[in-house]
């Protein structure tokens, strides 16, 4: 059989695959068994889960590919001492904009038009100097990013209160930012961090000098957080370090010499590593200071090398987590999520599925709206753990093939599908999930299948 044969022979058994109805459990999640839940069993379904697919070296190559090659990710170091207001404002003016679509609050009540108009004049981006100085700070609490200098929540519809309008990310402790503007109220920052660039609270920026700023965390010993989340050791004497949130992918540095029987915070050390962390002090400066996380922590001393085996555990790290757009509920969206496994093996991902999508630093398969139905599946019969699988507002993780079905895991509010009776089904999810991608609507009537705009993977160069 020739290869256009053989080629039509698959289209042809994957089109029959993908009109085969899957199963419908009692949970209403097509096609998931409990088994499917499962690291493990997908793992099990590889050759060799624990192939390295980057080594350090490949994965620094593909970073540096990254920050060269992606205009949606900033190389702080490479921005100028002094800051121009045409450069301020071109990253002000994006977000900036006074909103004009009617919005609702928490209590479903519409929010006047002057209230709007007087967030979008706090950010004062008619004062913006002509030239000023680059100032540097260390973000020391997991902190959100807003469209706008407000912790105003806003919707788009009544009754729908998980969607906020102006979130627009987050940053976690030790994270570097350039300062380039303050709100005129004075207790907001608009910052430009490595992935992106929105308003925080300037309570949670400690300013410092440069050097102090992008030296942090740069050398060893180091931990790397593994788990979905950690949280420093509680204690009543410095509550900027308290119970404080590191996120998957946050790298510490460890205090390797600090004394065995010296407390921290009150507290003996030698049932916890001794880290440090940024704090900001009464008049808004920087402070390096020790704090402590338990030994029993999902941390590791460096990233996790790049495997197959690693992409599942991590992912499924954050199986049943709350859905949180833009990282809100101290949790993550579907881009935050995948950029956060990834993150955990030292691999840097753009922030949002846009940019994503199309970044150029990644091996992309572009779809055009044309592409045929029959065409798509062939791909997706070719995808591996790991591949990135865009959709308009949206990003799955491939995790495998089961019965000639692609599984992902993803972060989503939810799947439509349809059922035995041919009736459209839509089950509100609000979580991390496996689900089946086939079966899938992106509405009532179109396959998700027929909407994916890319796919993305990262894999050694000229590998198959």
């Amino acid at each position: 059989m020739n290869a256009l044969l053989l080629l039509g022979a698959l289209v042809t058994g994957l089109s029959a695959q993908a009109r085969e109805p899957l199963p419908v459990p009692p949970n209403a999640v097509v096609g998931v068994q409990d088994r499917h839940l499962q690291a493990d069993d997908w793992i099990h379904r590889l050759d060799r889960p624990d192939r390295v697919l980057l080594d350090p070296a490949g994965v620094a190559a593909q970073n540096t590919r990254m920050w060269q090659h992606d205009r949606h990710v900033h190389v702080l170091r490479d921005l100028p001492a002094e800051l121009t207001r045409a450069q301020v404002r071109s990253w002000l003016d994006p977000l900036s904009a006074p909103p004009t679509r009617t919005l609702y609050d928490d209590r479903g009540q519409e929010i006047a038009k002057p209230r709007l108009s007087a967030i979008a004049d706090n950010a004062a981006v008619d004062t913006v100097a002509a030239t000023a100085p680059a100032r540097y700070g260390l973000v020391v609490h997991r902190a959100d990013l807003r469209t706008f200098p407000t912790r105003q929540r806003v919707f788009s519809s009544q009754g729908d209160t998980d969607i906020d309008r102006f979130q627009e990310s987050a940053l976690f402790p030790g994270t570097p930012v350039v300062i380039a503007h303050t709100s005129a109220d004075g207790e907001w920052y608009f910052v430009v961090s490595p992935l992106y660039a929105a308003w925080i609270e300037k309570r949670f920026v400690g300013e410092g000098s440069r050097d102090t700023v992008f030296d942090y965390g740069t050398g060893t010993p180091v931990l790397v957080v593994t788990g979905a989340t950690a949280r420093t050791v509680y204690n009543p004497e410095e509550p900027g370090l308290s119970a404080l949130q590191l996120d998957m992918g946050v790298r510490v540095p460890v205090l390797s010499d600090w004394p065995a029987d010296k407390p921290v915070n009150g507290q003996h050390p030698y049932t916890s590593h001794v880290i440090q962390l940024p704090v900001r002090r009464d008049d808004g400066s920087l402070e390096l200071l020790p704090a402590l996380l338990q030994r029993t922590a999902d941390v590791a001393p460096s990233y996790l090398p790049y495997t197959s085996a690693n992409l599942l555990r991590q992912s499924f790290k954050f199986l049943g987590e709350r859905y949180g757009w833009g990282h809100s509920y101290d949790s993550r969206d579907c881009s935050g999520f995948v950029s956060e496994v990834y993150r955990s093996m030292g691999i840097v991902l753009p922030r949002n599925t846009s940019a994503q999508a199309v970044s150029p630093a990644l091996e992309r398969i572009g779809f055009e709206p044309g592409d045929s139905h029959e065409k798509r599946l062939a791909v997706l019969r070719t995808l591996q753990v790991g591949d990135l699988v865009y959709i308009p507002g949206h990003v799955m993780m491939v995790i495998g093939h089961d019965n000639g079905t692609t599984y992902t895991i993803h972060d989503t509010t939810g799947i439509t599908y349809r059922g035995a009776d041919g009736k459209v089904v839509r089950t509100t999810l609000n979580s991390v999930a496996v689900t089946p991608l086939e079966p899938l609507l992106f509405n009532s009537e179109q396959p998700t299948v027929d909407r994916i705009t890319a796919i993305q993977r990262i894999r050694p160069q000229g590998a198959p």
